[in-house]
């Protein structure tokens, strides 16, 4: 029986590429050294021991249902990930989100103080880019330099940042159900989107494969922020890792708040049909990131 056949055997997939990440991270990030040994521990501290990783997890499932080498995969998995982690530890800091928790302990500038979480995430942004250009991320220079271009784009001012930018400067009174959408498809959807696309990049994927991968990461993309809109109403904060209520707190407007608890949930469901029709055509092959729809419609943390 194939392991991810059951929600056990998807979580034990999940967990055995995040380990795998965790492995690769610690060869690959710098270590400590030097009067600026500091800045190694910071970006350490914020990339290792937690985290899903659930877009490396994707890259490299991607890549492992088209066929590409599971080394390239892994290499631009961490550099997504490092890109990932740079995010949220700006994303913390007091001037933008101002969390305490992240991933079950304290938040980096808690630990290191706020000019070097600044200074980490920079690293970790600047590390990403630095193991895309590496011959392990794929042996062809054409494809490396668009692994670049494209997480360029998808974290830039018209994906990742571009949505964090809406997210900091609409006013909560004039967001409706479009324009949460469309935030939400740049702020959180834009790094899934490259994930599978990424994967795709490294396997040789056709350009139907990647229109096919891009329905499908759209549509998780958007059911995987719909779930964390759900569990900051009904999470438990151990369990999540972060502070919950935060959002009803702040008077945010979520697909919670705009389309009520079960309209949000509705909603996800039918994300998650769509995500996985697009991947009807790979059968068996797509089996694992079939399940990871359901992971994602169903998670508690």
């Amino acid at each position: 029986m194939d392991r991810t056949s059951s929600p056990t055997g998807f979580v034990d997939q999940l967990q055995h590429v995040a380990n795998a990440v965790e492995s690769a991270l610690d060869r690959l990030l710098p270590s400590p050294n030097g009067h600026h040994a500091v800045i190694a521990e910071a970006m350490r501290y914020a990339a290792m021991g937690g985290g899903k990783r659930m877009r490396p997890f994707l890259v490299m499932e991607t890549a492992r249902m088209l066929g590409g080498d599971p080394g390239n995969a892994l290499t631009v998995g961490c550099a997504l990930e490092c890109l990932h982690v740079y995010s949220l530890v700006h994303d913390d800091l007091p001037c933008m989100d101002d969390d305490d928790l992240r991933r079950g302990k304290p938040t980096v500038h808690k630990v290191f103080g706020d000019a070097m979480a600044v200074l980490a995430g920079d690293g970790l942004l600047t590390h990403a880019f630095e193991f895309l250009a590496r011959e392990e991320a794929h042996p062809d220079p054409a494809i490396r330099t668009q692994l670049m271009l494209e997480l360029a784009r998808a974290s830039g001012a018209n994906g990742m940042i571009g949505g964090q930018v809406i997210d900091i400067t609409v006013a909560e009174d004039a967001r409706d159900t479009a324009l949460i959408t469309n935030l939400q498809a740049m702020k959180t959807g834009a790094l899934i989107r490259y994930a599978t696309k990424a994967g795709g990049l490294i396997s040789g994927a056709q350009p139907h494969d990647l229109a096919a991968l891009d329905r499908y990461a759209t549509a998780l993309g958007l059911a995987f922020q719909i779930q964390d809109d759900v569990l900051d109403v009904e999470g438990d904060a151990e369990l999540v890792g972060k502070a919950v209520g935060k959002d009803a707190g702040l008077g945010k407007a979520t697909f919670v708040s705009l389309l009520g608890l079960d309209g949000a949930k509705d909603k996800a469901r039918q994300l998650g049909d769509t995500a996985r029709a697009a991947l009807a055509p790979y059968g068996e092959r797509a089996h694992t990131l079939i399940g990871a729809v359901d992971f994602v419609l169903e998670r508690r943390h």
